[in-house]
């Protein structure tokens, strides 16, 4: 590919430093502002050739036509729904993703929620700190023997599958672009959701928010699951319905969610956060110093090498993430 000349390059979020570094050490000017308001970003993009975030700015198409010189938005993660890619695109500038900084992460935060919903590990340990000592109260479940669904098996849903089932639970999944012969070496079962929905003790979901996939757990589905079914979510806000999860909490048909990421975040609807089970935390999926360190070194060396002309990682196609029918799972959270 030809060099693409990249002079100044614009970090709207915290990113971890061996970002910067590797961008200056490669002649790359670096001008670091954060918590920007979308007029402060609108503002401040025409001087850039690059924009380097991750989930918290929203880079909208009024942002990218503002943009006069850009030519690159990094995202130092995989989830690129905070970016209007069909906007970019038409714009002529390139998106790029670090695909697998911080599937590690996920998928281990991921396995606690699981764990954590079987077991009642926060609200006994809030429990005790109140000065109580509620045995009975938190009696919980074993894994062993239970059936795990997983909803997209790309990187972050093959970590979770090959941690789980270190604990004897059986895996069980559906993705529409992994062949069923490649997940069954991973030891996962694939099916439609049809099939999947009423074998599940437990469900994770690991797609990226889309049409197609925007409440994809939702009144329909829970009245096909298995009763006290327990749910979660690291992936992206919306992929359960949130109204449609807290009646089926209410009614117990699902007996437990886990949640990492919200349709507002932070929830200024407090009902899901506040419900007594249901374990949430704050996005934390990829909030590790390892893959803080991975996603703010992949984005940079990426950037470099598209620079030099020497190769294109992690180039997202609008064509990929605005399918009707299917959805990719190279771009989980």
């Amino acid at each position: 590919m030809a060099p693409i000349s990249i002079k100044r390059i614009l970090i709207s979020e915290s990113v971890d430093p061996c970002c910067k570094k590797i961008l200056q050490e490669n002649g790359i000017q670096v001008t670091e502002k954060q918590n920007m308001s979308k007029d402060d970003l609108i503002a401040e993009i025409k001087d850039y050739d690059g924009l380097v975030v991750r989930s918290a700015t929203k880079v909208t198409a009024d942002v990218i036509n503002a943009a006069g010189n850009l030519k690159i938005i990094g995202r130092a993660g995989t989830g690129v729904d905070n970016v209007d890619v069909d906007a970019a695109t038409i714009k002529g500038i390139i998106v790029m993703n670090t695909p697998s900084g911080n599937t590690i992460s996920a998928a281990e935060l991921t396995c606690t929620l699981l764990m954590s919903l079987s077991r009642h590990v926060p609200q006994a340990a809030m429990s005790m700190k109140a000065g109580n000592w509620d045995r009975k109260k938190f009696m919980g479940a074993e894994m062993y023997g239970k059936i795990l669904g997983i909803v997209g098996l790309g990187r972050i849903g093959k970590e979770v599958a090959s941690r789980m089932q270190s604990f004897g639970m059986k895996t069980i999944g559906y993705d529409p672009i992994t062949p069923p012969e490649v997940t069954a070496t991973w030891g996962v079962e694939q099916m439609s959701l049809e099939q999947l929905w009423p074998k599940c003790d437990y469900i994770t979901v690991h797609t990226p928010l889309m049409p197609s996939t925007a409440g994809l757990l939702n009144d329909t589905s829970f009245a096909k699951c298995k009763k006290g079914v327990k749910v979660v979510n690291c992936a992206r806000g919306g992929i359960i319905d949130e109204d449609a999860l807290l009646r089926a909490l209410e009614s117990r048909q699902c007996g437990g969610a886990g949640l990492d990421v919200f349709v507002e975040e932070p929830p200024k609807n407090r009902a899901l956060v506040n419900h007594p089970n249901v374990i949430s935390c704050p996005h934390l999926g990829a909030s590790t110093k390892e893959a803080q360190a991975r996603c703010g070194q992949d984005i940079a060396l990426q950037i470099v090498d598209m620079v030099m002309g020497k190769s294109l990682v992690g180039a997202v196609s609008s064509s990929l993430l605005l399918q009707s029918s299917k959805f990719r799972f190279t771009h989980e959270v």
